[in-house]
């Protein structure tokens, strides 16, 4: 059983992180040097769902991590 949650923990923390990467921001290192344009933009389509993508992911990560720890422990 441990194997399994280590292993599913270690597809979860990938998909986590492709998926972060892959929500692009239109601001880039512009907004670093106070290059903000202060336009407010609504998620729409893909975007929206590959930002629900990545909270259910984030959702599930920490729930595999609990049960991780429990077992581990």
């Amino acid at each position: 059983m441990q194997t399994w949650v280590d292993l599913a923990q270690i597809i979860l923390a990938i998909a986590l992180t492709a998926s972060i990467l892959l929500q692009v921001r239109g601001s880039g290192l512009g907004a670093v040097f106070g290059g903000d344009s202060g336009v407010v933009k609504t998620r729409r389509g893909v975007e929206k769902t590959l930002f629900n993508i990545t909270i259910g992911l984030a959702v599930a990560f920490f729930i595999i991590a609990l049960i991780n720890a429990r077992l581990s422990g």
